[in-house]
Formats: structure tokens, sequence, C-alpha cells
């Protein structure tokens, strides 16, 4: 489980270091940087697949996303970086050496590294990048050179050595766990709202596609109960029925009073995103960091109770990141889960801060210094 995130110069994200539970929920109002700190969740993700450097040239390259305030007299440096109880990782992205290459928006890995525990500390280091250069530390605690890697290129997606580095292995694995939803599609043409090839579906895909077989796979092989439970709660005394056509899945919904179930493409848009909630949180594969954007877009305030009792119970096996519009979202999920981490943002002077945080109640952070 995670217990830091840490942001640096992203869009207005000046300096921003949370500390995480089990269950936590980001709210404020717009502009707060709630989308900023999404993006810089899903930037962290991208870095174990070697994805963030495509990431942040499709968002315009380093000069789109940095912070734009006071303070940016220094070298171009954007940074991220989580920690938990056993690893931490950071990265740091710079501007790539002019005249060397077209691809001008593609920022540079400058520094990553891989410390053992919450806190970086030279002693507590396990991997460190300066440059092209990646040093390893072996068991006897000497440093030795692993790898040469290109700018665009992350130690953390490119060295899997099960033998030299297994701590990077891990990490890596377990970054690539990581699940984020956000918005995902309930309009008329969603590919949810229609029959598809049905397979055991452990993971609800991003865009929804695979609603039907996900349920069925719950249905079979996941909590059952849970699955009825959750669409009692939000539709009383209704309940989810898979049909299954010739190996085409299709979500149907039998409510009371109805003489045939409703099918997906008859379901209302809030109807349809909460069973994709239902999906998405009860998976019998959960993740080790489940985000969602949003969730209340389209849902009726009634069906907020509900959602929050997902969520509640999708926390206590994966930890969950809410970024929500919805302060009745927000009471909610406090009244059914007691160890909420209720985290409000607030903007001052162009930067995102966390409301009533102060110095001292900042997590402990060190960024690794470039070479």
């Amino acid at each position: 489980m995670l217990d830091t995130i840490a942001v640096e110069n992203y869009r207005s994200l000046r300096r921003l270091v949370l500390p995480l539970r089990g269950c936590n929920v980001v709210t404020g109002p717009n502009g707060s940087g709630k989308s900023s700190l999404y993006r810089a969740l899903r930037l962290l993700a991208d870095s174990a697949r070697n994805g963030a450097v495509n990431a942040l040239a499709r968002e315009g390259g380093l000069s789109s996303t940095m912070w734009a305030g006071p303070g940016t007299n220094g070298p171009v440096s954007l940074k991220l970086g989580f920690a938990g109880e056993d690893f931490g990782y950071a990265v740091d992205f710079g501007m790539p050496v002019p005249g060397e290459s077209e691809f001008n928006l593609d920022p540079e890995i400058k520094s990553e590294a891989v410390w053992a525990g919450p806190v970086l500390r030279p002693s507590a280091l396990l991997a460190q990048r300066s440059g092209p250069v990646v040093l390893l530390r072996d068991d006897e605690g000497e440093w030795r050179t692993a790898a040469t890697l290109r700018p665009f290129d992350s130690m953390l997606s490119e060295i899997a050595d099960p033998q030299a580095a297994p701590e990077l292995l891990t990490l890596r694995e377990r970054v690539r766990s990581w699940r984020f939803y956000d918005h995902v599609r309930t309009d008329s043409a969603a590919p949810a709202r229609r029959p598809q090839i049905g397979t055991r579906t452990m993971i609800l895909s991003h865009d929804g596609a695979d609603l039907a077989a996900a349920l069925q796979t719950i249905a079979e092989v996941g909590d059952s109960a849970a699955l009825a439970q959750a669409v009692d709660d939000a539709f009383a005394g209704s309940r989810v029925e898979i049909r299954n056509s010739d190996g085409r899945f299709e979500v149907t919904l039998r409510q009371p009073g109805m003489l045939r179930a409703l099918t997906a493409a008859e379901l209302s848009d809030g109807t349809l995103r909460y069973l994709l909630w239902v999906a998405a949180l009860l998976t019998p594969r959960p993740a080790g960091l489940t985000v969602l954007n949003e969730p209340e877009a389209s849902l009726h305030p009634d069906l907020l109770p509900a959602l929050a009792a997902l969520i509640a119970r999708s926390s206590e096996q994966s930890q969950v990141v809410v970024v929500t519009h919805a302060e009745t979202l927000v009471a909610e999920l406090r009244r059914q889960q007691r160890d909420v981490n209720a985290i409000e943002l607030t903007k001052e002077l162009g930067q995102t801060a966390i409301v009533g945080q102060g110095l001292l109640d900042e997590p402990s952070w060190h960024w690794p210094a470039r070479g």
C-alpha cells in the first residue's frame, strides 16, 4: 500500500506531498488541481510501461505541463514519486539537449531512484540513475553499473533481472497492476450497451466493453452475494441477468413490476454507469491501487450511498483513490468507512495546496539529486 504520493512542478502542483491510507477521497472546487493530481498518478503508472515520456509529449511537452508560477528560474524539472512501507520510487524529467533530435517535445529522464522503506536516505538506496547510467546496490552494499539507458527509457521498465534487481521487478509489476477509470462511456453508442463476445473477464476494461462478461465472471468466480447486494442497494428488488446468445453476452436488468428485463441499450446513462462501477470495484482480482475520476458523473444523487458502499467494500481489498466533486459522496464515504482519508484541495496564488496541511503535517519526502 502507498503511504505517500509526491509531485513537483506539474501544472498547478508546485509541490504537493499527500499522505495516503486505504480509502482516499480527493475533493475541492473546480480548478483546485484535482485533475492534475489524477494525471500525475497516471504518469507515475505510465513510468512502469515506459509511457510517461510519450504522455508528456502528447500534453505539449514539459513547457506545457510545467508549473508556470514564481520560483521557476532553475533547470526545468518535473518530479513524480511515491513510497510505501517497503519501497519508494521517484523520477525527475527535464528538457532534451537542443539540436540532438527532432523530437523536441519529448522530455528526458534526468534521474530515478528506488529505495527501501518510506523515506529516501542514502543508506536505503537500492537503485539509482543519473543521466543514462543505472547503478544497482548488491548484497554487500557495493554499487555496480547495471545498464546504460536511452534518455526516454525508464529503469523501472527496462531493468527486469530477477537475480540482480528483484526489487525493481517487484515494484514494476506492482505499479503495472494499478487501474484507472475515467469517464467510461455510457452514451447510446457505448460499447457496454452492445452484445459482445464473452470470455472470463477478471478485470473490467477501461472502455467498459466487456461489462457483461465482467459481471458474469463476478457471479461465477467472485463475490456473487456482493454483486446482488450492490444492485439491490441501488435499485431495490432488481437483479442483473446476463443474456448469452451464441457466446455473445449482453447485460440486462430485471426490475420489480416489469414484464421483461431491460437490455443495456435501454438503460439510462446513470444506471449503466453504476453497473460499470459494480464490475470495476467488485473485481475478483483486486488491484494494488484503483483510481476513480469523478465516478459520480451521470449518477442520480440517490445512487451515491450505494456507490459509497461499493467503494468502501473495494477499499478492503485494494487501495482506492477517488477524485470527486460530490460532497454527498464524501459524506457517505465518511459515514460508511471510518478510516477515510479525505483530502481537500485548494488553490493559493495559482498553487494547489491541501486544506489544513502545514509544513509539519506534510509526510517526510526527499527527491533524488541529479548527477
